[in-house]
This record gives C-alpha cells, structure tokens and sequence, in this order.
C-alpha cells in the first residue's frame, strides 16, 4: 500500500502562500537532502509539523552524485568497523523494502589475479554474509576462472584466477531524495526548494528559526520553530559558525571535505547484470564499474579539498587515475573520447578534532549528531544507505535535548515511500534504460499526461517533464534533466541537445518562470571531457 494513490501538487504559490503564515513549526530543517528529507519523513510520519527549506534543489549536492551503491560497506569492514557495517547491512534491507523500485539488489563480482586473493577476499565476504544475517541478500560464492567470465564477460583474462561474487544492492540517489520530499508531504511537512536560509534566529540567547529568501522572487520569510536542525552536508559549518557568533566563541570546523569522481561510459564496456569491485587499485583506493540506467559508471576516488564548490570539477589526475585503473580490469581500455559524463560528488567526513583533513579515505563514515549551547542541532557524515538511522538519531537528539516532546520511533521501518510497489511487482531492474517503470504505482499518472507516447530521449518523455513540474517541485531544466531524469548524469551531449525542448514544455507549465536553459547548457558542458 503506497503513501497516497493520487499525486500530491506541488504548486509553488500555495508552498510559499503555507510559508508566509505566522505559525511555529516543532521542526524546522536546512537543507533538503539525504540525511535533511529523511528527517522530515521521520518527524511527519511521528506527527510533528515540519518545515524544510533547501537553498538550491533537493539533491542538488552530495545526495545525487553518490556511486548508487545501497551498500553495508566492504572497505568499513576491512577497517574493522563492525558495528557500521552491521547496521548498515540491515538499513541496505529496509531500503530495498520500502522503495523497490529505486532500490535493487546487484551482484557483485571482484576478479582475483593472485592466488591467494579468492580465499583471503572471501574470507571476509563470508564475514559480511553472516554480519548481514537475515538481511542478507544472496550468500558469497567463490567462482572459477570460465564461471567469473561468464559473468563479466568484458574482464581482462591474462593471469585471471577466479573471483569471488557477493551481493549489495544500487539505487536512484536522486529519485529517492524525490520520493522522500514527497512522501514527507503526503505526511503533512511543508517543503520549499529554491529558498536559502540566510540567518539564524535567535530569542534569549537559544535558536528560534531562520530568515528564509524565495530566491525566484526575492521575497524573504520568517520561520519559527521549537527546534532547528542543521542538515546542510558538506555546509554545516557555515551555519555553525553563524550560530557561534552569537556566543562570541568561534567553533572548529567539524568536516574534511572529500570528492568523489565518477565517469560514465558505454555498456558495452561491462555487458552484463553484475559489477565489478577491485578492492585494491594501484594507491589502495576501491574501484567499482556499476551497470547502472544503461550505462556504467567507473569510479570512485576520494580526494580532499579545501573548497565547498557547489559544482566541483574532478582533476586531471583522477580522471586519469580512474581511466587507467579500469583499464587495467577491462579487456577495452576506456579512453577520454569514451566518456559521456563526468560528475563529481563532495562528501562531508566528519574529522576528529586534532585531524587536518588530508587522508579522507581512513576518516570514519559514521555520521555525527550534536547540539550547541544555542540548541542548534547539526548532522551531517553518514552515507546514503544509514539515512534512515541517521534520522532517527536526530530525532533522538532533539528529545534528549528538550527540544520536542518524546514521541516513539521506529514509524518509518516498514513503511513504503510513494510510489513504492510491493517487491514481488517490481519487473525492471536499475541497470535498465530509464522508463515509466521508474515511478512505481504512479507510472499510470505519468502516462495520463499529455506527450507520453512523444519521446525527447531514451526513457525520457514529455510527459515525464510535465509530471516533474506539477509533482515533483522541478523549476528548472537542470531540475529536469540532472535529477528527475538522470540523462545529464548518463550523457550530457544528449542531455544539452533535448535541453530546448524541455525548457518550451516546462516554460508550458510554469508560466512566467525563468527556467534556466542558458544555465543548464553551460552546465552541461562541464560534465564532458575534452580531449587531452
């Protein structure tokens, strides 16, 4: 049973008409990604009156460029933490359940070139099997020389001794932040894209709420609420350090930012329903190719910076690393002129207090909680797959800090998102081409609208523009075409070609609103590679 049979509106007017009126909300949330719209499902499905405000578009950072992995963590393991890996395991089960048709199980195949790399990386395969327990997915089978070419058909073969399969599972990281903001709504939360919180409010020394800017119109709004939860990402910071002023007492930053760059290319690369992991590339670092949307993507790397860029370019160096790398698994070597996007994600890692930040790849992945004197609560490190955990450690919080009255937890372990079918329906699998199929029970709404049957691409239709307008809180062809559609993330060549008419059906639907087609072609420029 899904969270509502009829699409709810997402009529700006009426949002910011809801926005504007006096009223004190218990929860108030900056920033609408993973970690913030999970909060806000937790919060409304326990009957709280949430708000959240998201400066550009949900998932416009972190929370849709991960590697689309919904995963316990095999490198987490290898570093001994247990009890992430655990819980991580079981929240990767609860995902799969509650949004099937975003969330699938996905083999994974890691080739052994030396001896002893079958037994000593199933060992600890085996290991993870039995962490995951019931929630296992599929048991880790070791595989002989013929059955690992079988199923990585595209593998390189000199020196290959066998290999080891095991399973996670992948996702749609944008459409789950989607599916998240909407199924919050269904529950009661106000939320507002496109509406930076541009300041704290303080009353008798404790945070109050924010002053909030519609940064279509300018229009700036008042927001109380009893509590004030920081759930900006890689950004926390910013906020911490406003809200720090107020004491007159500066706070250490509390994350080391960390890229992960991801290229895409061709299937024809990886032709086959599995991935592959090498777990140990030539600097230590873990190379996945995830058949993903129809096409592969390679990556990731985990390179520090010292900037929060809103679109951070991957450099020469990891684009060279992750090219050669694959190369030396692939029996085709993928050159710069195979690629058809590159995209690159900023993590926020939490670094402990005497870390400088530089070696990303050995700080902890857990998340973070904590509440300043102000009772501003921040979070933020975690990854995709704990975001449910995430959201009811925050909600936790804010009881043991006084801030909302206890109500119990555990609402959102069973309960499906929209448009979530039961398992046993889901009939396409995410390494396929995009389709109505992506949208659960709700394709038949997609299908009722106008230009259904005009494709702009493969597994794109008009009226999948028009649904993302009127349902899904999409402003801007980059909205479009980055995250309701994945096509920019799969090619952007293709992408910037159907961009025009996206933006004449949208400028359609959304009449007298700037749609940004300018922006998204150069956009789209940034995410092909040149040649050397």
């Amino acid at each position: 049973m899904t969270i509502a049979t009829t699409p709810l509106t997402t009529d700006r007017a009426e949002l910011l008409a809801r926005l504007s009126q006096s009223e004190t909300y218990d929860l108030l949330i900056i920033g609408g990604g993973a970690t913030g719209l999970g909060t806000a499902v937790d919060a409304a499905a326990r009957g709280f009156k949430v708000c959240v405000l998201e400066s550009h578009d949900f998932a416009k950072g972190t929370s849709s460029r991960a590697t689309k992995l919904v995963h316990g963590g095999v490198r987490y393991l290898a570093q001994g933490n247990v009890a992430l890996v655990r819980e991580a395991l079981h929240e990767r089960t609860t995902l799969l359940n509650n949004a099937p048709h975003l969330a699938q199980p996905l083999a994974f195949v890691m080739p052994s070139y030396k001896l002893l790399d079958t037994p000593f990386y199933g060992a600890g395969l085996k290991m993870y099997d039995a962490l995951a327990g019931k929630d296992g997915l599929g048991r880790t089978e070791f595989l002989s020389k013929d059955k690992t070419l079988r199923l990585l058909p595209t593998v390189r073969t000199d020196h290959l001794k066998g290999g080891v399969k095991y399973w996670d599972g992948q996702f749609d990281d944008a459409r789950l932040a989607l599916v998240l903001a909407r199924t919050a709504a269904a529950k009661g939360a106000l939320l507002v894209n496109y509406c930076p919180a541009k300041e704290l409010l303080h009353t008798d020394g404790k945070v109050s709420g924010v002053v909030c800017e519609d940064a279509e119109t300018g229009t700036r709004y008042e927001v109380h609420a009893k509590c004030v939860v920081n759930a900006t990402g890689p950004w926390v910071d910013l906020f911490r350090q406003q809200d720090a002023q107020l004491l007159g007492k500066p706070v250490k930053p509390m994350v080391a930012p960390s890229q992960g760059v991801h290229v895409v290319v061709d299937r024809e690369f990886l032709p086959t329903d599995h991935a592959l992991l090498v777990p140990k590339t030539a600097d230590g670092r873990v190379l996945f190719a995830v058949p993903w949307l129809g096409k592969v993507i390679l990556g990731t790397t985990d390179t520090p910076r010292h900037d929060l860029a809103r679109e951070p370019q991957a450099f020469e160096e990891e684009i060279e690393f992750i090219l050669k790398e694959a190369g030396n698994y692939l029996c085709r070597r993928p050159t710069r002129a195979d690629v058809r996007s590159i995209w690159v994600g900023m993590r926020p890692l939490v670094k402990p207090q005497d870390d400088d930040g530089e070696n990303t790849k050995k700080i902890s992945r857990e998340h973070t909680v904590m509440t300043s004197k102000s009772g501003l609560v921040t979070v933020t490190g975690g990854k995709w797959t704990t975001y449910r955990a995430m959201a009811e450690d925050v909600l936790q919080e804010c009881f043991e800090q006084h801030l909302l009255p206890v109500r119990a937890g555990g609402v959102t372990v069973h309960m499906p998102l929209v448009g979530a079918p039961k398992p046993a329906q889901v009939k396409h699998r995410l390494n396929a081409t995009q389709g109505e199929h992506i949208y659960g029970t709700e394709a038949a709404a997609v299908h009722s609208l106008p230009g259904s049957d005009k494709l702009l691409a493969e597994g794109l239709s008009e009226a999948m523009v028009r649904f993302a307008a009127r349902y899904e809180y999409a402003r801007t062809v980059e909205d479009v075409l980055a995250r309701r559609s994945r096509l920019l993330f799969l090619d952007a060549r293709v992408a910037a070609s159907v961009a025009p008419r996206v933006a004449e059906i949208l400028s359609q639907e959304l009449p007298g609103v700037d749609v940004k087609l300018p922006d998204f072609l150069a956009l789209a420029q940034q995410y092909l590679l040149s040649p050397a």
